[in-house]
């Protein structure tokens, strides 16, 4: 039955992620590039100097750095460490390139999104505030296309439900447990229903589930102060011992670049006719890249619609650059590490596995403590984006029934059991569900971006030439 459910799942995700989605999401990033004359390489400094600073007078419910950590919890996950992995094992390296190529034109996407987040957004008279693609949509695109601001909102529920928020992130935080506390399964307990399981996977299970219960009661403001003291901490310990790999490995560094370069075009001259399509490398990278850093997935702009500014497009800066920090600093990082030290080359190896073995061989330290150190950064940076996907999954939910407040808390506490069982499901299928909802949730958010674009571009013309007369 399980083999059935796998092959239909596989045939569903190859339809919604197959060559029409994936020009819709980078030709939207490219024509945004475009119209925005490479906003994203010549504001980018301006952008990581915002990112700190934080606007005096906004109105919203959370400072700029906290929408921004919020926003990151959701997106550095396990896609930064499991989903590079499954994407270079089954797409080659070359789907690392396709990956920083979509993160490149993504953060233009990015940018757009958080300045129609906070553009459209609606704050109440309390502080609080609901924005992003359902709200775009419905006041920038017109009350007739609320249908299409609705079905996002409904596939963002999913998503957070069965998808990035849950399943795949648990399934990542219990296998890196288990990897390292009981890598033979040597202490396991049989689950009625499920199988037999490793206690480690049932004990983490448990604790994960109340700790997630225990600060989603507290709503956003406790959800971004844990934000942003975890993330910022993690990426930085992440970035360090990712770049000592690399450093470690200089000599090998420029071959290892061509690898990914060639593997990107001619992916069965480096795989040895193990990966043979171009479009799968591409396809695997685009899909894992959206997956990480969310740019065009349109689940960002909810968090930043709740900034404290009153600038849209200072905004969109300073959202752009959770791209930037997400694939193109994080994810190129586990990605040249895995093929660096060969580790997508290994037979047997699936999932944290993958990039375990890359730290484990990779650098001169023992090989438990570089399993511990990449097991407690996987750990954190999974618990954060299961934190930020129910607050987004929550503000879609909350656009559908209009704030009913019962059922938000039902919806709340069915999270949470998703949380709880999600380690009881199968690597393979997780990472499918997760693809699938991902590309139907983006396909309105996309649809929007082409339908707004004059609108980002009007709105940042028009303030980047107030700044100039400013400071004259």
């Amino acid at each position: 039955m399980w083999s059935m459910m796998n092959q239909i799942l596989v045939a569903v995700d190859d339809f919604v992620w197959g060559v029409p989605l994936m020009i819709l999401i980078m030709s939207g990033g490219v024509l945004l590039t475009v119209r925005l004359g490479l906003l994203q390489i010549r504001r980018l400094p301006l952008a990581l100097k915002w990112m700190f600073k934080n606007e005096e007078g906004g109105s919203g419910e959370i400072s700029s750095f906290a929408a921004l950590c919020t926003a990151l919890s959701a997106t550095i996950g396990t896609g930064n460490i499991v989903g590079v992995a499954t994407a270079v094992c089954t797409g080659g390296p070359g789907a690392l390139f396709w990956m920083i190529l979509a993160a490149f034109f993504g953060m233009a996407t990015k940018y757009a999104e958080g300045l129609l987040a906070v553009k459209y957004r609606v704050v109440a008279a309390d502080g609080h505030s609901l924005g992003g693609p359902f709200y775009y949509i419905e006041r920038g695109m017109g009350a007739k296309w609320k249908w299409l601001g609705k079905m996002f909102a409904f596939f963002g529920v999913c998503v957070g439900l069965f998808g990035i928020g849950t399943f795949s992130q648990v399934n990542g935080i219990s296998s890196a447990i288990q990897n390292f506390f009981d890598p033979e399964k040597a202490n396991c307990v049989t689950i009625p229903f499920l199988g037999e399981y490793s206690w480690a996977v049932v004990i983490s299970s448990l604790i994960l589930a109340f700790c997630v219960a225990a600060i989603l009661i507290g709503g956003l403001q406790r959800i971004a102060t844990v934000s942003q003291i975890i993330v910022p901490f993690m990426a930085v310990i992440y970035f360090g011992f990712s770049i000592a790999l690399i450093l470690f490995h200089i000599r090998e560094v420029p071959a290892a670049v061509v690898t990914v370069v060639n593997g990107a075009f001619n992916p069965a001259a480096v795989t040895g006719g193990v990966v043979g399509s171009m479009i799968v490398a591409m396809q695997k990278g685009v899909a894992r890249g959206i997956f990480s850093n969310e740019a065009g997935l349109g689940s960002a702009p909810i968090a930043a619609a709740a900034a404290q500014t009153k600038e849209p497009v200072r905004q969109g800066l300073v959202s752009m650059t959770g791209t930037f920090i997400d694939t193109i600093v994080i994810c190129t990082m586990t990605g040249l590490s895995i093929v660096l030290t060969g580790a997508w080359q290994v037979e047997g190896l699936e999932g944290v596995q993958v990039t375990t073995y890359a730290f484990q061989h990779g650098l001169p330290i023992h090989p438990q403590v570089a399993s511990f150190v990449l097991m407690v950064c996987l750990v954190f940076f999974a618990f954060t984006t299961i934190l930020g996907w129910d607050y987004y999954s929550e503000r879609c939910l909350e656009y559908l029934t209009k704030g009913n407040r019962k059922t938000i808390l039902a919806y709340r506490w069915l999270y949470i059991f998703a949380v709880f069982i999600g380690p009881y499901m199968t690597v393979s299928a997780v990472w499918t569900i997760a693809d699938i909802f991902n590309g139907l949730m983006a396909i309105p958010n996309m649809i929007a971006m082409f339908a707004l674009s004059g609108v980002v571009v009007k709105e940042t013309k028009s303030f980047f030439k107030a700044q100039k007369h400013k400071r004259n």
